[in-house]
């Protein structure tokens, strides 16, 4: 792939705004459309845009295959583990009112887990897919 600065200058720009789009989607998402699916592609999409702009070493050095396939796992596990917890607190699978001492408050705290969770696992994955890709067309 050949370097074009012009795309790399854009990008060192670009990148930061368009990540805190993502933690903007990802924090307002319980109360507003949004959430952690939609943050989490926007989070992928600013790292498709670093490895098409510096290239696929330079992407899996700011963010390796390895560390997504944990944060997949980690995010995962803690949408899981929400709904486990409301079950040992005597409620139902992922009903969040028995995880505070008001309803209210349960359920703010269970949406704001889960949407972490699935914000993780969806930008991880979508990461490492196109790594995938990367890696099988033979991007530099």
């Amino acid at each position: 792939m050949k370097s074009h600065l012009l795309l790399q200058v854009l990008a060192r720009y670009l990148i930061p705004l368009i990540l805190l789009f993502a933690f903007y989607v990802q924090f307002h998402g319980d109360f507003s459309p949004g959430g952690g699916f939609q943050a989490g592609a926007i989070f992928s999409a600013a790292m498709v845009f670093y490895l098409l702009a510096f290239g696929l070493p330079a992407a899996e050095r700011v963010l390796p295959p390895s560390w997504l396939r944990i944060l997949a796992c980690f995010g995962l596990l803690l949408y899981a583990g929400t709904g486990l917890v409301d079950v040992l607190l005597g409620g139902e699978f992922l009903n969040y009112s028995v995880m505070a001492k008001t309803p209210l408050e349960g359920q703010h705290i269970g949406i704001i887990l889960i949407e972490i969770g699935v914000g993780m696992t969806v930008a991880s994955t979508l990461t490492l897919i196109f790594y995938a890709f990367a890696h099988w067309s033979r991007l530099p």
